[in-house]
């Protein structure tokens, strides 16, 4: 019998799952496929945690995995010493979050260790901040950020708030696998509450969290001048986002802020759009009628989580949709351009980016004297960064963003940052407002003084184990068999972040200084590069490549070559 039937058995036979479980189980009974993509293998942290499709069985999301990984975390963080520091968790709005944050925590509490655990639904940004500002050991936030309505996911924080990184991650896996379902604690809500375990918060962190992001703001007086003219169009596509983006644009005195009232409100389904993701153009067509509605200047939306963040804003021939390294370097440069104009900006300096991010942070970052810190993708790397600078007393950051539409303007938070990212973009177009320009003709000026870079990106799904083992296969092929040129470009530089090792055309080998990742990076002549690695939390293969051009028309005709030498390399 083969591997995932055994697994499928066990779980229909087992006592320790509960009746309503192994009756969906055997609602697929005979559906071999069904059953294979279930059990073919255990739900695994990736980038971000766990992260698939919620229903019975081993690869789903449910309350035996989500209560398997908690054990797991739990004995990690009693072998460390630190449970009575407490664990915060939040969760968004998809389907079961609520849930699985309960068994969450008391799956904690059952264990010994005290939770902090949110009302109702909270951004990922407020839970990395609620954990450094409780002192907690770890934080939980439920959510699968922008994936479609059937999925959910669990990930993890330290202490400095970042999502966990080695050795971290893998001790607490290997804790995790060393799990047995049977092993699960579970604990009386009731009871947990009596015994000071189960602790629900809600306001007085709301309070904290928007108070501190109003105190980054950098112009008040220019908002408070053009408070009456900007006009914005917000949609928090069913998430998180919606309470704490209304609040802060509120109190700090933007008076035109139109939400989308189809998409206001929490649900899970999502239901109008395909997929809740603000890098995806569809999500904003209800936005987009309503801005021209009422004539908006911007229009925003955050994923559930609001951790990214999407926009357009209005051109000369209507509204223009921006990319994740657009968005973010158009926050950079206001940020940096203003606190050195105020004369704030330290000598250490320090910008944080992604391998796969536009290579125009590094000419943002040398007109501003900024040291440039590169990782690789994935926000944790980042946090992790933010985390040495201030253990070694080294550098002091000043922005971090990466190419999928998340930035942090400052260490308040160690994640992504969707709630602040609004706000600053909201200042920012509200400065250049009081120029007299737009933020489009903003975003032409930034292209002007640094160059043209334009990046893509493309995405092959390879769904289920088949799936799973032709990325694998794609990846061995193209490791295998470097290219020498990409769109006439000759390759300069291959970097293999499995391997360790970069090398130069000529021949010449080092090594590379980054943790060991699935990923090749190829450096090209003319300021271009392209990278290709497999999703850490969907079942894609993605290649990733930039250009810098003499003009937009040029940087456009450079970028469409090298897709489609990608396309062909995959081919």
């Amino acid at each position: 019998m083969e591997e995932y039937l055994k697994r499928y058995e066990e779980w229909i036979n087992n006592p320790v799952f509960d009746e309503e479980t192994r009756k969906e189980l055997y609602q697929i009974k005979g559906n071999d496929k069904e059953i294979e993509d279930r059990f073919y293998k255990e739900l695994e942290f990736g980038t971000a945690g766990l992260r698939g499709v919620i229903g019975a069985g081993l690869n789903r999301m449910n309350k035996y995995t989500v209560g398997r990984a908690t054990q797991g975390l739990a004995n990690f963080i009693l072998k460390q010493g630190t449970k009575e520091k407490g664990v915060a968790i939040s969760f968004d709005s998809r389907h079961m979050s609520k849930e699985f944050s309960e068994i969450t925590a008391l799956c904690l509490n059952a264990n010994g260790i005290k939770t902090y655990v949110f009302e109702s639904l909270r951004p990922v940004p407020e839970l990395s901040f609620t954990v450094r500002n409780l002192c907690c050991t770890a934080g939980i936030m439920i959510t699968a950020s922008h994936n479609p309505p059937e999925y959910n996911g669990y990930k993890v924080y330290w202490d400095d708030g970042a999502q966990i990184v080695p050795p971290k991650d893998k001790q607490i896996i290997d804790e995790v696998k060393n799990t047995d379902f049977s092993q699960i604690k579970m604990m009386d809500k009731q009871e947990a509450v009596d015994k000071g375990l189960y602790i629900e918060i809600g306001k007085e962190i709301d309070d904290k969290f928007i108070d501190t992001l109003k105190s980054l703001v950098l112009n008040p007086d220019e908002i408070k001048q053009v408070a009456d003219e900007l006009k914005i169009v917000y949609t928090p596509l069913h998430g998180a986002g919606n309470v704490p983006v209304q609040r802060v644009l509120k109190e700090l005195g933007f008076n035109k802020v139109y939400v989308v009232p189809e998409q206001e409100l929490p649900d899970g389904d999502f239901p109008t759009v395909s997929y809740p993701n603000p890098e995806d153009k569809n999500s904003f067509k209800l936005a987009l009628e309503l801005a021209k509605k009422v004539d908006a200047d911007i229009i925003l939306a955050n994923d559930p989580d609001a951790d990214r963040l999407g926009i357009f804003s209005k051109g000369p021939d209507g509204y223009i949709f921006y990319t994740g390294n657009m968005s973010a370097l158009l926050i950079a440069e206001y940020e940096l351009s203003q606190k050195k104009e105020k004369g704030i900006l330290p000598e250490n300096g320090a910008f944080v980016t992604t391998i796969v991010s536009s290579d125009m942070a590094k000419a943002i970052a040398k007109e501003y004297n900024l040291k440039v810190f590169e990782t690789l993708t994935g926000f944790k790397w980042i946090g992790e960064k933010i985390r040495q600078f201030e253990e070694n007393n080294t550098y002091s950051y000043q922005f971090g963003f990466e190419e999928s539409y998340g930035c942090l303007i400052s260490p308040h938070a160690r994640d992504k940052d969707g709630i602040s990212a609004v706000m600053a973009l909201c200042e920012a177009a509200a400065y250049y407002k009081t120029k007299g320009f737009s933020l489009w003709e903003q975003m032409i000026n930034i292209y002007k003084k640094y160059g043209f870079y334009k990046e893509g990106q493309i995405s092959i799904v390879e769904k289920g184990a088949d799936g799973a083992e032709k990325i694998k296969a794609t990846m061995d092929r193209i490791r295998k068999n470097p290219p020498k040129q990409l769109a006439g470009l000759d390759v300069l530089e291959v970097r293999d972040y499995e391997e360790h090792t970069i090398i130069k055309s000529n021949g010449e080998k080092s090594e590379t200084d980054l943790p060991t990742s699935n990923v090749l990076y190829y450096d090209l002549t003319d300021n271009a590069w392209c990278c290709v690695r497999p999703s850490g939390t969907e079942p894609k293969i993605k290649f990733y490549m930039g250009v810098c051009g003499s003009s937009m028309e040029d940087a456009n005709e450079k970028l469409e070559k090298l897709t489609e030498a990608m396309k062909r390399v995959v081919e």
